[in-house]
């Protein structure tokens, strides 16, 4: 058996599918008519909408199959990440990447298998619409024009989802996709005793670029300062806007000496900005940061109070400085 190989992409795929608080949920109606429908056409026993997540795929929608999810580790669907087009097995007894695959030896006894991706507008592939079989067979040209079609449909209804939780500006998580994927984040880090660490940021003087330059300035001021964010901050750490002109970064895995690294990495990438733009288009910013204790913070609330405060210290003392 062939293990699927991790995508290139693996941390900002995998932050991207939690930011859209999609697993776990119940069924809806909205993909159970799509896998319903490809079950129908195709006449295959299995149909499932499934969603690759870090160690297993999660079915969304699942029909003719018991389970829930599967180990990413055996998962066909793990293998369909990388392909840009239909990932097909017409006889898995006869490719040598799964016929020893224990989906294919038991339960459910795959024979075919056929897997279009799911993706984002921005090109990460969440996972699959996909059929299955317990004999053979080869879809034909107009079988795979109209599974191409099926899965835009499944886009279509995980986009609706993205649009809840990405904010339209910046394209970076929002306050709700943020909430989510703290909620697992920090759970996961307390388990396995990580350190987290969450940077709380406010752009000074922003208010000031809106009213003497426009809207549309403050516009590119705060798309400028996320993509920043972006080239300075790992795939790996959480990065929302707000509302507003505030920011925060859930940084995981950070030491004190990283986290330090990151804040100067910050700054300079801030002031190399500010040296391409006129002044009163310039950046500034004041920021708290915050070690996650769970003892302290009982949930990212908490946790993002404090750091507001400390933010709001900072910006105090950046005030009577210029005083």
């Amino acid at each position: 058996m062939q293990t699927p190989k991790l995508p290139a992409n693996e941390a900002s795929r995998i932050q991207a599918l939690h930011s859209l608080h999609i697993l776990d949920t119940l069924p809806e109606d909205r993909f159970d008519r799509i896998t319903r429908l490809a079950q129908h056409i195709f006449q295959v026993p299995m149909a499932l909408i499934s969603l690759v997540d870090s160690d297993r795929q999660w079915f969304k929608s699942n029909q003719g199959l018991e389970a829930a999810e599967t180990p990413r580790d055996v998962s066909f669907c793990g293998h369909a990440l990388h392909s840009n087009d239909i990932f097909e097995v017409p006889d898995t007894l006869a490719d040598q990447r799964f016929y020893d695959n224990p989906l294919v030896t038991g339960s459910p006894h795959i024979r075919f298998y056929a897997g279009q991706p799911l993706r984002l507008s921005s090109g990460i592939v969440l996972g699959t619409l996909c059929l299955l079989d317990t004999k053979p067979r080869q879809l034909s040209e107009a079988d795979r024009a109209c599974l191409v079609d099926l899965a835009a449909m499944a886009q279509q209804e995980i986009s609706s989802a993205q649009l809840a939780t990405v904010d339209h500006l910046t394209q970076l998580t929002n306050r709700r996709g943020f909430e989510a994927l703290s909620h697992h984040l920090l759970a996961s880090c307390q388990r396995f005793g990580l350190e987290v660490r969450l940077l709380f940021i406010d752009l000074d003087r922003f208010k000031e670029i809106n009213d003497r330059l426009g809207h549309a300035e403050g516009d590119k001021a705060l798309i400028s300062f996320s993509n920043i964010l972006r080239r300075t901050f790992r795939n790996s750490d959480v990065i929302a806007r707000f509302g507003g002109d505030e920011f925060a970064v859930l940084m995981s895995q950070h030491c004190g000496e990283t986290a330090a690294a990151a804040l100067n990495r910050l700054s300079d990438a801030v002031a190399a900005h500010n040296s391409s733009v006129p002044s009163e288009s310039a950046l500034a910013y004041s920021a708290g940061l915050i070690n996650y204790d769970p003892l302290q913070h009982g949930d990212a609330q908490a946790l993002l109070a404090q750091a507001d405060q400390e933010m709001y210290r900072h910006k105090q003392s950046r005030s009577q400085a210029r005083l």
